[in-house]
C-alpha cells in the first residue's frame, strides 16, 4: 500500500493533515462508521475533549485493524465536534494524542463543527476511510 500525498504549494504548507490523497488502483476501500469516546460497554470514557479525542481514534484503528490493516492505511479523517474553540484551545494536546497514534501519517482530514452528536454526551466523533 503506498499512498502519494497530493499538496499543491498554492495552497500553502498544511499542518496536520493532507490536501489530497492519491492511491494505487485495485486497493479496497474500507468505510469506517463514526466512532465516538466509548468503551465495550458503550459507555463513554470521559467528558473531557482531548480524552474522547483519544478514545474515539482508538476506535478508528481498531476497525481498521480488524479489517487487516494499520493507521497508516487511513487515506481520510472526519472530526466532528460539538465546541471547535475549546478543539483550538486544546490542539496541541491533541494532536499529541494523535502522533501517539498515528504517528506522522496525516491524511486528508476535516473539522466540522456540529450542533450536537446522537449520543448526548459525545464531545467528538471520528468517521474515516482507508485503503487496505
Amino acid at each position: 500500500m503506498s499512498f502519494t500525498f497530493i499538496n499543491p504549494e498554492s495552497l500553502g504548507a498544511p499542518r496536520g493533515y493532507s490536501n489530497g490523497v492519491l492511491t494505487e488502483t485495485g486497493d479496497r476501500l474500507l468505510f469506517i462508521a463514526g466512532q465516538i469516546a466509548w468503551n465495550q460497554q458503550q459507555q463513554i470514557v470521559s467528558a473531557d475533549l482531548v480524552e474522547q479525542f483519544d478514545r474515539a481514534l482508538a476506535n478508528v484503528i481498531a476497525v481498521v485493524k480488524e479489517a487487516g490493516g494499520k493507521p497508516e492505511d487511513i487515506a481520510r479523517l472526519i472530526i466532528y465536534v460539538t465546541d471547535k474553540n475549546d478543539y483550538k484551545e486544546r490542539m496541541k494536546e491533541i494532536g499529541e494524542r494523535y502522533r501517539a497514534r498515528m504517528g506522522k501519517h496525516f491524511p486528508a482530514m476535516v473539522l466540522v463543527d456540529v450542533a450536537g452528536l446522537l449520543e448526548d454526551s459525545a464531545r467528538i466523533e471520528i468517521e474515516g476511510v482507508a485503503m487496505l
